[in-house]
């Protein structure tokens, strides 16, 4: 009895691999309804599903229409005029005259302090910052669903390691139970298998519950049709993009979002000179024709005219304040995100490097030496030299040492994924 034990544990244990990733184990999930996804997929089909995205790219046809608008040769469209008279003119001892009068005219307001410059130029930079937050929400959308990806690649990881660790400790509990009924192993023991099959079964469920929620909030993000499955295919070791501290620290200057915000700043300035352009009043050019008199002595008029409002009262204060406003507004908003991200990028980068060096602890000192503990149990347990108690103790460190290496690789994934993030790097390129 004690060595079908020892053998049955080192069976089910030698399964679990404690090197390589865990022996595949098909998920319970109805294959009519399982979608297998891939990293590119994934990131392609996210970007299709935002609705903020969506939304911001309906934007750009208004601010396109407002930059034609600003391109034209005149701003103000010039106004027509025509006017017809019915004239009465009484004659002594005569019936009254009937002369038919008319006049046509045409006015152009004409800006005179530069204000169709400005006005491009703010259309031109508003136009640059609805592209550029287009492209920070595009790479946003890329970078959740990728950092949702990841979680549902680890939280399958994490279902297949339990499988493999129920059947373990399923199989010790039931060896130890018989070892009791033939008087070799204590109540204790029985009890002690019979508590950490328990808890593998309720780790087990827990895991399951995680998945589902794990494959629901993706294919929420990829708004998949309702009774679709999503499962994560790849490796969670993915090939990575080689970059250094300082190439991360330059990039995150040229992001998406400081770009907008430049854009926004530019578009303020160019608002601001505007308003200020707007106290010098426009110069309203008009040409008249028309025909008026007698019949007999039909007179041709043509009237040149010109008009200027005088800026005596109102001097547009109000807008050249507010836009004064927006500028500063807009200046330290900009400020503020650069030294954010320079800041985000600096923190991001020390906890890569510490994630890291932990994962790489877990891979070559921890797990060896938990395999190499677990061999030489297996050796005394066959001999006699300890109890089933501890050998379930050395298998419980096991598992722990690699659900600890699961959630660590995890962690640097989406670490690697936010600092990629905010320098700007693209999803696509650690795609698998």
């Amino acid at each position: 009895m004690r060595l079908s034990l020892a053998l049955a544990v080192l069976l089910v244990a030698g399964a679990l691999g404690v090197h390589g990733q865990p022996a595949p184990v098909p998920l319970q999930e109805d294959s009519t309804s399982t979608r297998h996804l891939t990293l590119v997929e994934v990131l392609a089909l996210a970007e299709e599903a935002d609705t903020a995205l969506r939304a911001k790219r309906a934007e750009l046809s208004a601010a396109e229409g407002a930059r034609i608008d600003a391109s034209s040769l005149l701003y103000n469209n010039p106004q027509a005029s025509i006017e017809r008279r019915r004239r009465s003119v009484p004659q002594a001892g005569m019936p009254g005259e009937q002369r038919n009068e008319w006049s046509a005219g045409l006015s152009q307001p004409l800006e005179i302090a530069g204000q169709p410059g400005h006005r491009r130029r703010a259309a031109a930079a508003s136009l640059e910052a609805r592209k550029a937050e287009i492209e920070d929400l595009r790479a946003r959308a890329r970078y959740e669903a990728a950092a949702q990806f990841h979680r549902l690649l680890a939280q399958q990881n994490r279902l297949r390691l339990d499988e493999q660790a129920l059947r373990l400790f399923e199989s010790t509990a039931l060896a130890v139970s018989k070892r009791k009924a033939a008087g070799e192993d204590t109540r204790l023991d029985a009890n002690v298998a019979t508590v950490e099959a328990e808890r593998a079964r309720n780790q087990l469920a827990l895991a399951r519950e995680q998945l589902g929620d794990a494959q629901a909030d993706l294919a929420t993000r990829l708004q998949l049709p309702a009774g679709i499955v999503v499962e994560a295919a790849g490796q969670a070791d993915s090939p990575r993009t080689q970059w250094t501290r300082q190439e991360l620290l330059v990039s995150a200057d040229s992001v998406p979002k400081l770009k907008a915000l430049a854009a926004r700043e530019d578009a303020a300035a160019a608002r601001l000179s505007l308003e200020q352009a707007s106290v010098y009043p426009d110069i309203t050019v008009g040409i008249n024709v028309g025909r008026e008199g007698a019949s007999d002595a039909r007179e041709r008029l043509t009237t040149l005219s010109v008009s200027v409002p005088l800026p005596l009262f109102k001097r547009n204060d109000a807008g050249i304040g507010q836009a004064r406003t927006e500028l500063e507004q807009a200046r330290i908003e900009r400020a503020t995100e650069m030294r954010g991200a320079q800041a985000l990028v600096a923190t991001l980068w020390a906890k890569l490097q510490s994630l890291a060096v932990r994962v790489e602890r877990l891979r070559s000192s921890v797990l060896p030496a938990l395999q190499e503990n677990e061999s030489l149990s297996l050796k005394s347990q066959k001999a006699g030299q300890i109890s089933v108690l501890e050998l379930i103790v050395v298998n419980r460190q096991t598992l722990d040492a690699r659900r600890d290496l699961i959630d660590a690789e995890l962690d640097l994934q989406l670490t690697r994924l936010a600092l990629e993030a905010a320098a700007g790097w693209p999803a696509e390129r650690n795609a698998p």
